[in-house]
Order: C-alpha cells, then structure tokens, then sequence
C-alpha cells in the first residue's frame, strides 16, 4: 500500500488532507494522521485513530500533524506508534515529508463539492481556543491564488466551491491594501459566471463587511446558509470567552440577513458549561437557539485546553456540563424539526451527494433518487420529514 491520510476535525483539516493525499502519492508505505486538538475529546480521539491506523498498517511509516502536533507535541510523540511528526504550518510544505512528491497541482480524489483554504492561523485570543497555538497568526491567500484553486474545482466538474479558513472572515488584513472577504467572493463570483453554488463555512459575525452582507442578503449563487461562530448567547459569558460581539450584535445581523432573504438558515458553534456559567446564563443560551432559529447547530461541551486563560477560571461541574449540552442540542433538534417540517412541499435544488442524498441551498439533508449523479444538482419537492431528512 501507498500514502494514506486520516483526516480529524474541521473544514479546514478535511481540505488540507485531500491536498496531502496528491502530494504525498508517490510515497511508500505512509499513513498520515491529520490531528485535531480543539477540545480533549478531540485530543482523545486522535490518539485513538493513531493507534487504530497502526494496528490496521503495523509496517507503514505512522506521521502526525494537524493542531495537535502542536499543542500535544510531547505526548502524541511520546506514542510508541507514531514514528514522526510534522509541524502543522509546515505540512503543505513537500520538504517537510521527507519523500518523493507529487507535482504541482495535487491529483484530488472524485468529490461533490470543492473545499477551497483562502486563510489559515488566527489572530485573536479567545480565553478557551487552543488554535492559535496549533496554526498560528492569520495568514491570507492571495486573490490569484484562490482564483487558481476554484478553477481547478471546477475544472474537475463541481457544482459548489466551499470557501474555508480558520478565522475565515479576517482574510485580507494582511494583504497590500487589507481587502475584505466580501471582495473576494465578487472576485470569485465575476472569474467565475457559470459556477452556480458559493458557501461560507464557519464566519465571525464580528467581522463580517459591508459587501459580505450584501451577497449574504441578496446573491443567489452566495447560498443562503450562514454558520457563525457564536459560542454562546450570554453578554457576559461572551465578555469572559472574549469574543467580539455582543448578543445583541448576533441578533441584529441575523434579523438584517432574514429582513432581505427570510429563507437563510442559521448555523451556530455553542459552548456549554463554560467556567462561571450558571443557570441564568445557561438559559440565555438555551434562548439564543430559538431567538436566531438556529437549525445547523454545533455543541461543544467545555472542555480544558493547556495553557488557556479559561482554564484558570472557576469550572463548571462535569456532570452539569454534560446535561446543559444535552439541553442545547435538544433545543436545536427541535427548531430544525420544525424548520425541516417547513420546507415540505416547496422545490429545492440539492447538490447529490454518495448514498443517494445531498444538501440543499440552505444545507437541509434530502434524500435522493438512487440513481441520482453525485455531484449533480436535482430539483426536487419534499413530500414528508423522516428521521431529520426532507424525502420526496
């Protein structure tokens, strides 16, 4: 066997390791673990693939990187199945792996939609992120770099180009001139006139510019699906996490963004159990669901991270860390419930995906025709709601 890569964690990760896979195809006997290190269960769960992917390639040379390379250099290394690792700023680097690579541009496997990096690292502190440790200080591509990326995507037949980054909405502010993210998806939207599907990952609404909101509000190849990284719905919980909004900031943007285009989904990071969260403040997050509606929610129990500021705050009781996360991912259950029970009976177009399913404009999970195409985009009308998918 050849070059193998296990992919852990976000987008951003998931690009990177389809760019692994066509630098490193020319190696021998290789497996890569593309680590994760955003929370301990994550730590955790690296370890396992680790000694998983061991276990299945005992002969093959075993490389870590990816944040916890980083953050848990010393322990991961310390793992008697690993056998090197390579720093996470350092792994698109082909110097960096000590083999024979692939030319430049990397051969992708056969994909639905296309995951484009146009920003890495970050610059701010949040009191419980480990992240800057694992990628970091912002760094932005350059507009003709990201052009080249997309057109290969597409080149290749994809219907829908994700656009990814760490702090994905800060690109720019180390660029000549300090663009916007908004600039550079009307440079992408203008390069490209017959590209039909553009979608955000994760955004700071904090950071989100003037164009930005506009394409948000009133583009229709900008999808109308916006994930933010809210973190939590309490004023001063969010003080103590030292993000940069406020919830009233969430609030505003989200009812500008519904004002122009009703229709948008909502998506949102959630931190339960954070240190110094009671039951007021808990409540208040738990009200953040239904006040923005959010129907694309991801829940992260608190979890200690080395060398982090929240670490050193009064800790919340495992045991109501766990119930309180249960209780969010409850609530948001039951708003997509009703949401998904919305969308019967109105035309959507999805993008087909393997197993016969695919994602609508707004991300709805819809289940396909069998003999759908992958990576094709259908029109269908949803009949009825099974198991939190649209069928037809």
């Amino acid at each position: 066997m050849t070059v193998e890569v296990h992919s852990l964690g976000c987008r951003l990760n998931i690009s990177e390791s389809e760019t692994l896979r066509g630098l490193l195809r020319g190696a021998e006997d290789l497996v890569v673990v593309n680590s994760c290190a955003v929370t301990a269960e994550a730590v955790r769960q690296t370890r396992q693939a680790i000694r998983r992917a061991r276990k299945e390639r005992p002969e093959a040379r075993l490389i870590v990187t990816g944040c916890a390379a980083e953050v848990e250099r010393a322990m991961l290394a310390a793992m008697p199945e690993v056998d090197g690792l390579v720093p996470n700023t350092a792994k698109l680097d082909p110097r960096a792996w000590n083999v024979p690579v692939a030319p430049a541009p990397p051969e992708r496997r056969a994909y639905t939609r296309g995951f484009v990096q146009v920003q890495n690292g970050c610059d701010h502190a949040c009191t419980f992120c480990v992240i800057p440790q694992g990628r970091g200080p912002s760094r932005s591509r350059g507009v003709a770099e990201v052009l080249h990326d997309v057109a290969v995507h597409l080149d290749a037949g994809v219907n829908e180009i994700v656009l990814t980054g760490v702090d994905l909405t800060s690109w720019g502010g180390d660029l000549e001139g300090a663009p916007r993210l908004g600039a550079l998806c009307e440079a992408i939207l203008a390069k490209f006139p017959a590209l039909p599907r553009l979608r955000l990952s994760s955004i700071d609404g904090a950071e989100v510019d003037e164009a930005l909101f506009e394409l948000l509000a009133g583009e229709a190849r900008v999808m109308p699906h916006v994930h933010l990284s809210l973190q939590h719905g309490h004023d001063l919980i969010l003080k103590r996490m030292k993000r940069r909004h406020s919830r009233a900031d969430a609030v505003n943007l989200v009812a500008g963004l519904r004002a122009r285009r009703p229709g948008i989904a909502i998506g949102a990071d959630l931190i339960a159990g954070f240190p110094t969260e009671d039951e007021e403040a808990h409540a208040a997050n738990l009200s953040i669901v239904e006040e923005l509606q959010v129907v694309h929610g991801h829940v992260f129990p608190y979890s200690q991270r080395p060398g982090t500021p929240a670490a050193r705050m009064p800790q919340v009781d495992a045991a109501a860390i766990k119930t309180r996360a249960a209780e969010l991912r409850a609530k948001i259950a039951e708003v997509r419930a009703n949401w998904l029970t919305s969308l019967v009976g109105r035309p959507l177009s999805v993008l087909a995906e393997r197993g016969a399913k695919g994602h609508a404009e707004n991300f709805a999970a819809v289940r396909l025709p069998l003999d759908a195409q992958p990576g094709t985009l259908i029109r269908v009308t949803p009949a009825r709601v099974v198991e939190g998918i649209l069928e037809s």
